[in-house]
């Protein structure tokens, strides 16, 4: 194995942890700066991450320190892996496992389903437990010569991680698409869910599948390690991306209702508006005034509710029903009085006032009654 394909994908697999440790720094300070009403033990979590991703960051600078300064120019550093190797695996388990648990524990609290987030805890323990085996047979295993023996303890690490990554953006996607309401715009901040949700999820998994596929590939080389390297700093920035994303999502839901006609703003959101539709007026004839009214069953509202963790989003979808408009008459005789004088009203379907006496326009008499039940 070269010397280009040994230590030419380790230096750059540090170099983007590095990178992306800073970027998982700076999601970190906007979190605890943004969200300080959350519950203690995720500001916690997020802490325990913090000091796990730092360690993780000093054990792969002396990843690469060891063969490339230290041992610079001996066969020792073309042999020998590297002794903080050996940690790489187990700081990455440390990191998955909270993180799985914690996205099952909410895909429980959406689903209510057990058995799913079960599975995943298990998925994410049988990922710990290859990490920790993986540890165990590099500190066994010694030189590059021998790295295909690690391959099965690679395989229940990576390939458990990236099946429990898979099943949580399934599981969340398919959750969160059967919750769409109607509202658009409770509709486009679940679709912006959906969106973080997959390229989260399925970033850490294809990752971790593309680890172990050039891992056996490629067996005499450490190509796998541009993957590698930088899984650990992806798994919390999945976490962190999400948790700073709340405010986003929650300035967009405050600001969701648009003006509209029906509402306007009452306590109980809603107002019953009347349209009058008025027939022009000629002389000797009828004048016709119309009324529809516009009613609900309830108003059109969406009801959002936080958890005591600040991070659920529940909506009750209602549903709009119109009633038949009801029909108000004004009639007035436009010759011989004032029309004030002769008017008969009819309000629904049954005659509230009558008066007799009253002439058409051919100056017949005629009974209010047998208008209102011929209109």
């Amino acid at each position: 194995m070269g010397v280009g394909l040994t230590f030419g994908p380790m230096l750059i697999g540090v170099c983007l942890n590095m990178i992306l440790y800073g970027v998982v720094l700076m999601q970190m300070i906007f979190y605890l700066q943004t969200y300080k009403g959350d519950a203690s033990w995720i500001r916690y979590l997020v802490l325990y991450l913090f000091i796990i991703e730092t360690l993780n960051t000093g054990f792969e600078f002396g990843f690469v320190w060891e063969p490339l300064i230290q041992n610079y120019g001996t066969p020792k550093a073309t042999t020998d892996f590297p002794i903080m190797l050996a940690a790489e695996p187990i700081t990455i388990a440390f990191i998955s496992l909270p993180i799985q648990c914690f996205i099952a524990w909410r895909i429980w609290n959406m689903t209510k389903s057990a058995i799913i987030a079960s599975v995943i805890v298990i998925l994410g323990l049988a990922s710990f437990g290859g990490g920790i085996w993986l540890t165990q047979k590099i500190i066994e295993v010694r030189y590059f010569a021998r790295k295909p023996d690690l391959h099965w303890a690679a395989l229940v690490w990576l390939v458990a991680a990236a099946v429990a990554d898979i099943m949580i953006t399934i599981v969340l996607v398919w959750n969160l698409a059967r919750r769409k309401t109607g509202f658009s715009h409770t509709d486009d901040v679940i679709n912006a869910i959906i969106r973080l949700t997959i390229q989260t999820g399925l970033l850490t998994a294809f990752l971790a599948c593309l680890d172990f596929i050039l891992f056996l590939v490629f067996p005499k080389t450490t190509l796998n390690f541009v993957c590698n390297l930088c899984l650990a700093k992806l798994y919390t920035l999945s976490l962190m991306s999400t948790l700073n994303a709340r405010q986003g999502w929650n300035r967009h839901l405050s600001n969701s209702r648009p003006a509209n006609p029906l509402f306007d703003g009452t306590a109980s959101g809603s107002r019953r508006d009347t349209h009058h539709s008025r027939m022009p007026t000629t002389p000797g004839m009828p004048n016709f005034e119309l009324s529809s009214q516009l009613s609900m069953s309830t108003p059109r509202t969406a009801h959002f509710k936080r958890s005591s963790d600040g991070l659920e989003i529940s909506v009750t979808k209602v549903v709009e029903r119109l009633e038949d408009p009801q029909p108000v008459f004004t009639i007035s005789a436009m010759h011989g009085t004032h029309p004030s004088q002769h008017s008969i009203a009819h309000h629904g379907p049954h005659v509230l006032n009558t008066q007799s006496g009253m002439l058409d326009s051919q100056g017949v008499p005629y009974d209010g009654r047998s208008i209102g039940s011929a209109v």
